[in-house]
């Protein structure tokens, strides 16, 4: 809408780019063209205001196919007013001098005549498909033949407009129809989901038929090590008691060893002592058959008083005395030899001695 502001004796007008504005007066044009300004007079003005931008027009269409079908189609037609001084004669766009509203509504003249004009055509496109041709390609088919019949239309195209572009966005049957056709496509569908899920199952059984595979070859390897290293301890053990039995043997062996060396030495020790004890014992013989039997019993008393217990008192009789006596003084000169064969015997030593506590 122009924008028009009122004044005493005239009233201003200025229109947007996108508005085309002719200006007459008594018949004649005065102003015409897009995103005018300028002044007139009301009373004797005659102005007209047509959109020059691009229109969207949204169509809606109940249409039955050739299978008497009912079928729903839902587009939009892009057009353009590329003549407006040919439109705004054939159209009324003229508009109020005081306040820039339209009298009439042209717009929607030229909207029923493209929404009549493309539901012809889609009309007869639809009419020769069966419903599943037009929902399966029926809407290339009903765009391209909606488009050519709008181009080729001389009522659009004597009214100075142009058709830009046809949009078809959908081509659905009826609710039940939809449903029943539905039914087939979600079918497969669903057939194609089950086969999922019953190959994921599979793949899972498989899965796990490998895990457990790996489980139980990972159960006999560790049975087969264990084997191995129990094999493994009783050689160990082996050894070690054979090591051990080799090192008691040796030690056996080394201890008899000693223990005969050890017999060996004592015996040679024994052998020596008593070869020396002999000669020490002959010595003493030899000694004691030369020397006088006084000192022999002398001797003989001396050893038996180491050997005897303590003695407080002893008692010699004059008998053991004068028999002492006399068997040394018996048939020997004084100073005689008595280391001869012929010499008395020496006093035993171990004759009984008299003694009082």
């Amino acid at each position: 809408m122009v924008h028009i502001q009122r004044r005493p004796f005239a009233n201003h007008l200025r229109a947007d780019p996108v508005q085309w504005v002719r200006h007459q007066r008594r018949g004649a044009v005065v102003h015409e063209g897009a995103g005018l300004a300028f002044w007139f007079r009301p009373l004797t003005a005659a102005l007209s205001e047509v959109p020059i931008d691009d229109r969207e027009l949204a169509v809606l269409f109940h249409l039955r196919t050739r299978d008497f079908q009912l079928a729903t189609v839902q587009g939009t037609v892009t057009y353009r007013i590329t003549d407006p001084g040919v439109a705004a004669t054939r159209l009324d766009f003229g508009i109020d001098p005081s306040s820039g509203r339209r009298r009439a509504t042209p717009l929607d003249q030229l909207a029923s005549l493209l929404t009549e004009s493309a539901q012809q055509h889609a009309v007869d496109t639809l009419a020769g498909l069966d419903l599943t041709d037009a929902l399966t390609r029926g809407l290339t088919e009903v765009r391209e033949r909606v488009t050519a019949g709008l181009s080729e239309d001389t009522r659009i195209s004597d009214t100075g407009v142009t058709v830009i572009g046809v949009r078809v966005t959908s081509i659905r049957p009826d609710g039940d129809l939809e449903r029943a056709l539905q039914a087939p496509a979600r079918e497969r569908v669903q057939q194609a989901a089950d086969a999922a899920g019953f190959e994921r199952r599979a793949l899972a059984v498989e899965r796990e038929r490998a895990i457990a595979e790996n489980e139980l070859q990972s159960q006999i390897e560790l049975a087969r090590r264990e084997e191995q290293l129990v094999e493994r301890n009783g050689l160990n053990e082996r050894r070690r008691a054979e090591e051990a039995a080799a090192a008691a043997r040796i030690q056996a062996e080394a201890q008899a060893e000693r223990d005969r060396l050890a017999a060996a030495a004592t015996a040679e020790s024994r052998r020596v002592i008593g070869a020396a004890e002999a000669e020490s014992h002959a010595a003493h013989v030899a000694a004691y058959s030369r020397a006088d039997p006084a000192v022999l019993i002398a001797l003989a008393v001396q050893q038996l008083a180491e050997h005897l217990p303590n003695i407080g008192t002893v008692n010699i009789t004059p008998d053991l005395l004068g028999a002492a006596l006399a068997k040394l003084t018996e048939g020997r000169p004084s100073g005689s030899d008595v280391s001869g064969p012929d010499a008395p015997d020496a006093p035993d030593p171990d004759a009984p001695i008299r003694q009082s506590a």
